[in-house]
Formats: structure tokens, sequence, C-alpha cells
């Protein structure tokens, strides 16, 4: 849907809007999503641009976005030393291209003045957002001095799609996607490689397409054809909605073939006038943006062919374009919407609003990111410690190999590849003479029996470690808030250390001992919600007597009842509530039915060297259960006090 008409339109609504601006906030939603703040004519306007490969875009959002500011990159980095407080002084889209380039103008201080400022005691820069700036203060801000200019392209280009800063020289400083040689010989993106724009597609511009070049196009190709796919791989720039609205002007179908408009009496007249009225607005700017939303959930009859839509419900807005589309109207309920950022953020239906949300879900991602990183690595270390098992059940072979060589060594001819002894055939290491052969032989089979008696305890040690990440990775994606986020984030860090590209925790948040729910007769249950509040409520709230009940074979918390009189009977409906609770709190919830573990706490047992919240147990029994949160136990268990 972005595409060289969207790129247009959204370049030509920045030029009305927010030129001459001055970037009062800058900085990243996600990797590869920026959001300024810009104060241009009396109000301030919210800038997203964004390289996600699903949904790459550029657009005035209805509200700044949440930034992730526990996100440190090269690119974030740079953003803020060079474009916050500067002024946006260009906006210029390449004809044909779906390319946004922002001229950024900023006067940096000198050595000298940031001396000075030291002196005065006045601060060189600030994290905060400054107060925007009237228009005489605007002037004397820009005449400060020489002024750095920057250059940010937004390319949306589908999964190509990037951010570029580019200096006045025309080289890059950083991107959001680092593209090395390896990924792509043609245009590799990193610092200090000169910037070059994507290279044209060498076809006719659709600008200027006449009725005898239509023809020769249309002659071109098999009369079976999909006109749509026919006009985007003939014509540059022409993306698949702008090719299926003008199979649907010429031949009045979206799905059109090229013998439908060969059989017309209009012919390639008709279809060359389609296509450049389609263009016109890219020489007008007489843009009419419009909404589309669904009618059904089934598109296909709209000839949309648009892979990558969400399964909508009737209303849901799926589709805009910067121009009336006809084949569009024609099965989807379309209407006008004042700008086309507006229609973008509204298909995206990401980008502003409250911003909470958006910043716990910043945060979730980002700590399970690492996480699922850290899981990787153990999968890895696993297959590697397997491997030189595997390796080691061969290292008789090798020791008799070596014994062998040194049996014949005075036998073996300088230079052979291999010899004969005892009826086998053995094979010298190329570029090394049968002595250095026998010693490589007998180092491998050094190596390998030292693995193979480290296999199970290697292997041990790997499963603690699995273990400990499939449990607090479970309790971070079912965090329910801020403050569960920030002590999982802690016991992360610590257990981890600081991570690479996020800010240092300055202090560890202690976690709050949890809140019990009680049943009729005063027995307590607890359910811990992060790996230290397992911990605390399997071994410091309760005792030997009491009951602790764990999702068989899945993630996830410990909960644990505390009866008001140690060592009576279980209730069994406080039981079966608890375990509806161990099993919502369990990698498990999506099941229709969960088991769960259920055993007196005297015979559960930390592990020896073990994470927190890991532990073994026995003499345990086992129940299925339907998963429910507290709202679905309400019957039997209700908050402490509520009796």
């Amino acid at each position: 849907m972005f595409d060289v008409l969207t790129a247009a339109a959204v370049a030509d609504e920045l030029a009305a809007t927010v030129l001459d601006g001055r970037i009062q906030k800058i900085g990243l939603v996600d990797r590869r999503t920026i959001a300024a703040e810009i104060y241009a004519g009396g109000h301030r306007h919210a800038l997203v641009a964004s390289a996600d490969d699903r949904t790459p875009r550029l657009h005035l959002a209805p509200g700044m976005p949440s930034l992730d500011a526990e996100l440190v990159t090269p690119f974030g980095l740079l953003l803020r030393k060079y474009l916050r407080g500067g002024v946006l002084v260009g906006i210029e889209q390449p004809p044909l291209e779906r390319l946004v380039r922002l001229s950024i103008a900023k006067h940096l201080p000198t050595d000298h003045e940031r001396r000075e400022r030291r002196r005065a005691g006045q601060p060189i820069s600030t994290e905060e957002p400054e107060p925007p700036l009237d228009k005489e203060d605007a002037e004397d801000a820009e005449g400060e001095g020489d002024a750095t200019f920057v250059h940010l392209a937004v390319e949306v280009m589908g999964r190509h799609s990037n951010l570029i800063l580019i200096d006045d020289d025309g080289t890059i400083m950083e991107a959001a996607k680092r593209i090395t040689p390896a990924m792509s010989r043609v245009r590799p993106i990193a610092p200090r490689l000169r910037y070059l724009p994507p290279p044209p597609i060498v076809r006719p511009d659709p600008r200027r397409l006449t009725a005898s070049s239509a023809a020769d196009l249309l002659a071109a190709l098999p009369p079976q054809t999909e006109l749509a796919r026919g006009l985007v791989s003939s014509l540059r720039g022409l993306s698949p909605q702008m090719g299926r609205e003008i199979a649907f002007r010429a031949a009045g179908s979206a799905t059109a073939r090229v013998g439908d408009v060969l059989g017309t009496p209009d012919g390639a007249a008709g279809l060359a006038r389609e296509t450049r009225a389609l263009l016109e607005p890219l020489l007008t700017s007489a843009w009419s943006p419009r909404l589309y939303r669904a009618l059904t959930q089934d598109d296909d009859a709209a000839g949309l062919e648009i892979d990558d839509l969400p399964d909508s419900a009737a209303g849901d807005a799926i589709a805009y374009a910067a121009l009336p589309m006809a084949h569009l109207d024609a099965s989807l309920a379309g209407e006008p919407i004042p700008t086309i950022s507006a229609a973008i953020a509204l298909v995206d239906g990401r980008d502003g609003g409250d911003a909470t949300p958006v910043r716990h879900a910043q945060r979730r991602e980002r700590l399970l990111g690492m996480i699922r990183a850290a899981h990787d690595k153990q999968d890895r270390r696993l297959a590697a410690v397997r491997e030189q098992g595997a390796k080691a059940a061969e290292a008789e072979t090798l020791r008799h190999w070596g014994e062998l060589i040194y049996a014949n060594l005075w036998q073996i001819p300088a230079g052979a590849d291999s010899f004969d002894a005892d009826g086998e055939r053995i094979v010298l290491l190329p570029g090394l003479g049968a002595k250095e052969t026998a010693q490589e032989y007998f180092e491998r089979y050094r190596k390998a029996q030292s693995a193979g008696v480290h296999q199970g305890e290697l292997e041990a040690e790997i499963a603690v470690e699995v273990a400990y990440l499939d449990q607090i990775e479970t309790l971070v994606a079912q965090a329910a808030g801020f403050a569960q986020l920030e002590v999982l984030a802690g016991e992360w860090e610590a257990h981890a250390g600081p991570q690479p590209g996020t800010a240092r925790r300055r202090k560890a948040i202690s976690p709050k001992r949890p809140r019990p729910l009680l049943d009729d007769d005063g027995n307590a249950v607890f359910i811990g919600r992060t790996a230290a509040q397992n911990e605390t409520v399997t071994f410091d709230l309760v005792g030997p007597d009491d009951t602790w009940l764990h999702a068989r074979g899945a993630a996830g918390s410990h909960v644990v009842v505390r009866w008001r009189i140690p060592g009576t009977d279980e209730r069994p409906e406080t039981i079966e509530a608890a375990a509806r609770l161990a099993a919502w709190y369990s990698a498990g919830r999506e099941g229709a039915r969960v088991e769960v573990d259920i055993a007196r706490r005297r015979h559960v047992r930390k592990i020896k060297g073990g994470r927190a919240g890991l532990v073994t147990y026995r003499n345990e029994r086992t129940i299925a259960v339907r998963p429910g949160d507290e709202r679905a136990v309400g019957g039997v268990l209700r908050p402490g006090g509520e009796r």
C-alpha cells in the first residue's frame, strides 16, 4: 500500500505541516522505528518513520508514540545528537521512488562554546524535551554560527526498507539496518560507506506512456497474462495496487487479462490515458486520501490479492490510498479521510494513543528477546556437547590408529597419504607427516575421551539452565504490569549481567510479598509471580505440612496452600481452585485441561546449584483441571481481607 503515490502524498503533507519545524524530541520506539516531536506552525507534531519488515511507513501520528528509553543503539544515539534541537529544512522525494529524504540543520557547539557553558554552569545537553521556541527565538537559534547538515533517508520498500543517517558529504553515519557485503554486493549499508540511493529500475516512465508505447507494451505480453502484473513488471514505479487500479479503469476488472484490453475499442490509447491520469497528482499534488474498511472477511472478491492483510471483521480499516481507487471502492467500504497520515495510522493501528501499554509491551518484548537469545545459546551448547559425546564413541579408533602409525613408522614412505597395516587402511592427515598425524590422533583421542567423561555433567548443567530460562520466559510473558516486569528484569540482569544495548538498572527492585487468596475456612493460597517469589512462597511462607502445586512438565508459577490448621485434611474445593491457578500461571494455560502435580511441601527440595525457583519433588499426585485466573475461582477464593 505504501507506494510511490503514498510516498509523494506524505512528502507533500510533511512539507505543508512540519517543514522548518524544530525537532524537540526524538528516539526509538523499537530497533527499526523512530518517532520525533516537531514544533512547527505553533503546534507539536509527531512524526513516525519505520523500517519494520511488515509495516514500513512514514507519517504523522495522532499522538507521540512511547519511546523506549532503555533501548540504546548507535543509530539512536546519533539521532539524538544530530537531530534533536535541529530544524527540518528540506523534504525531498525523488520521482517514482519510495524514498523520502529529510534534511536537518543544527548548530553544534564548538569546544570553546562548551568550555564557556561549563564555566557559566549551563548544561550542554539535556535528555528532557526543550520548550517550543517562538518565531523570534527560532530565528536567533538558526543564526548561531555555522550549522551542521545531516540527512535522514527513509526508504519504504517492503522488507528492504531502511532508515539511514547521512552526513552532508554523502557518507553513511549509521542505519537502522546494517547491510553487509555478504547480504548485498550491490548496495551494502554501513557507517563510513558512501550512500547510494536504491538503484533505479530501467523501465519506461509510466507518466510518459503514450498510445504507441502502450501498444508495444501489450504486444510484448502474452494475451493470458494478468494486465496488472504485466504493468508492474513493465513500467517503473508501479505497485501491485496501482497496477490493479489501472487494469480496473482500462478494462473494467482488476484481474483483467492483456487480451481483454486488446479487445476493447479504446485499447492501448485508453490504457495509456488511465495510467497517466493515475499518476497526474505527482505533478499537481492534488491528493484525495481514502480509507477502506472491510465489508466481509472475504477480501478476495475485491481482487485485492494483498497477502499480508490480517483477517478483518466488518468495519476494520484494512487499506488506504492517496487517491480514490475504483477497484477498492467496488467491494470495500471507502471513505474520504483528511490526510494520508491519518489513514496510515488507522490501518497500522499502533501509533499514538495511551503510551503505557506500548511502553509495557516494549519492555516485555525486549526482555523476552534476551531470554530467547540465551535459550538459543544453550541449545547450541547442548548440540555441541552431544556432538563431542558422539566423537567420544570414536575415541578408541583414534587411539588405535595412532598406535598403528607408531608401530609402522619405519616403513611408511615420506609424503604418503595412507598405508595398510593389520588389514586396515590408515589415512594420514593432509599436510602432516606420519609422526605428526599420530600425535594429532592421540590429541583428538584425549579431547574426545575428556568430552565423554564430562558429557553427562554438562548436559545436566545445561538442563538446569534451560529450566530456569523456561521459567523466567513464562513469568515475563504473563507478567501483569510494570512492577512485575521491573522485578523480573532485575532478576534477569542479576542472572545474565548487564545486557549490551540496554540501559543499566541502577538498583534491583525487591519483589513484594504476594497477597494471599482466602477460602471460606481462612486457608491462604499464594502465587509466585517471579522466580524469587516462587522460592519465597515455597520455602518461606508455608510449612512442611502445607500443599504445593505446579503444572506438570510446564514452566510457570509455584502455587501453595497454607492451611489455617496445619496437619488437617486438605479441602478439595480449595485444592481444585489452587490447581486451576497453577495451570493458568504456566506455559500450558492455552490448553483445555492441564495436568497439575500436588505434593506436601516437605517433599519439595531446591535443586542443588540451581537457579531461584527451581525445585525437585516426590510423592506427588496429579489432577487435570481447566486453567482459570482469580476471577474464574472467585466462588472459592477471594483476596485476603474479603471474608
